[in-house]
């Protein structure tokens, strides 16, 4: 499964190849957890305190957790963990690095882009490695993408954006106009948004843009979108509110397509994507090299996957109005389809 910059090179030059049901929260609100362990016992009897900072709680970002925490028990590392959670409220993310930086922990897993770059600006003593990031150079969390230079490195998502548009060209052939919905405040949804004008150019199809700033906005802008199929990209705010979205994709039978695939199991209709799970099982291999080997961030490359999966629900198909050709399933695994 493992793969490292020339794949995340090669995504980003050729936009070829960075959730839900969470409300909105108050304003300074942190979520925080301290002494959650994973014990085995490591060679040698070491122990070690792991700091885990995530943006917002949602099933991509909970599942790459879930992975990370699964490298360190396979390794057999003792480990304690102190997470912390920004509840999608960015005001909140310098107390937490604040906090992480003070803390005693050994190394931090920082899980989102803005979260990994409040992080990466306030604590430079503590190796720092970030999942589910797109564009880690764009971000500015890394000098470059094979030799990160700094104490941060870790893995990406960014997304098979060319093959996800290239999909719903086939899902909806007759496709002229797509929707996306993003908060132009997260720097990997920026990103993202160019990737999808660019492919959508070379299909032909014209793209119209909707902004949602918080999670309460995210219908709205759905429902200001007049076209044939809305894309929701990794946006955090956005897969948050997705229910919203498929609220109006299912009442004005438009097909909502996501870019990861918890979404489609939640209910958008289809996507190429990646296993969030792996993704953070990889970055939790790399978090076992800092710990055991010494390893130094500055030196490791930026990860990422090069596998992708089909997710199709096949529910979510039949509210929007929407018949998924046969040939398209046909390249799906069986658990990938959802009913």
């Amino acid at each position: 499964m493992k793969n490292t910059t020339a794949v995340l090179a090669a995504t980003v030059t050729a936009f070829g190849l960075a959730a839900c049901g969470s409300s909105e929260p108050q304003s300074g609100s942190v979520q925080t957890q301290s002494g959650t362990e994973a014990s085995t016992t490591e060679p040698g009897g070491q122990s070690f305190n792991i700091a885990v900072a995530q943006i917002v709680t949602h099933p991509s970002l909970d599942a790459s957790i879930e992975g990370f925490k699964a490298a360190i028990a396979d390794a057999g590392l003792d480990v304690k963990y102190d997470d912390q959670n920004a509840n999608n409220d960015q005001t909140v993310v310098p107390t937490i690095a604040t906090s992480v930086g003070g803390s005693g922990a050994d190394l931090v897993l920082a899980v989102g882009t803005p979260i990994a770059q409040g992080l990466a600006q306030a604590v430079s003593d503590k190796p720092i490695l970030f999942t589910a990031v797109t564009d880690p150079l764009g971000a500015g969390l890394v000098d470059s993408l094979e030799k990160p230079g700094k104490n941060v490195t870790g893995t990406s998502d960014a997304n098979p954006v060319s093959e996800q548009i290239e999909l719903i060209t086939k899902v909806v052939p007759g496709a002229k106009t797509l929707g996306v919905i993003f908060n132009p405040g997260e720097a990997n949804s920026q990103v993202q948004v160019e990737w999808v004008k660019e492919a959508a150019d070379k299909l032909g199809l014209t793209v119209q843009e909707a902004a949602s700033v918080t999670t309460a906005d995210v219908q709205q802008a759905a429902d200001s979108l007049n076209v044939d199929a809305i894309y929701v990209p990794t946006d955090n705010t956005v897969v948050s509110a997705l229910d919203s979205v498929l609220q109006v994709g299912e009442s004005k039978k438009i097909p909502v397509f996501a870019a990861e695939g918890d979404s489609v199991e939640k209910g958008a209709l289809a996507t190429y994507g990646i296993s969030y799970y792996e993704l953070g099982y990889q970055t939790g291999e790399m978090a076992v090299r800092i710990l055991t080997e010494g390893a130094s961030p500055a030196d490791m490359p930026v990860e990422t996957q090069a596998d992708l999966l089909l997710y199709i629900n096949q529910a979510a198909a039949g509210r929007m109005g929407v018949a998924v050709p046969e040939e398209v399933i046909a390249e799906a695994k069986p658990e990938n389809i959802f009913e």
